[in-house]
């Protein structure tokens, strides 16, 4: 029997590989919107990121979502990001 590949993906906090079911997704929406996507099934463009607020603030100190989403994203976004992570744990 043929087992299934895990789809990996890189957090864009630390730079590991990880299961994709173990990350959180960050989304652009098509209308430009920047959320988290804790059930991997919103529309758009995604980035992943740890289940950490730790990784979240590593990504926000190297832009990597700025860079991912070709968009700046002002802080209030992040800090709700941060809020939703620590809930999420």
């Amino acid at each position: 029997m043929k087992t299934k590949k895990t789809p990996l993906r890189m957090c864009t906090g630390c730079g590991e590989m990880f299961d994709k079911r173990t990350l959180v997704r960050v989304v652009k929406s098509p209308e430009g919107e920047i959320s988290l996507d804790l059930t991997g099934k919103k529309s758009g463009r995604g980035a992943y990121v740890c289940k950490s607020a730790e990784c979240l603030k590593k990504a926000r100190k190297k832009k990597a979502f700025e860079r991912a989403f070709s968009v700046t994203i002002d802080d209030g976004i992040y800090e709700e990001m941060e809020k939703e992570i620590e809930n999420a744990e």
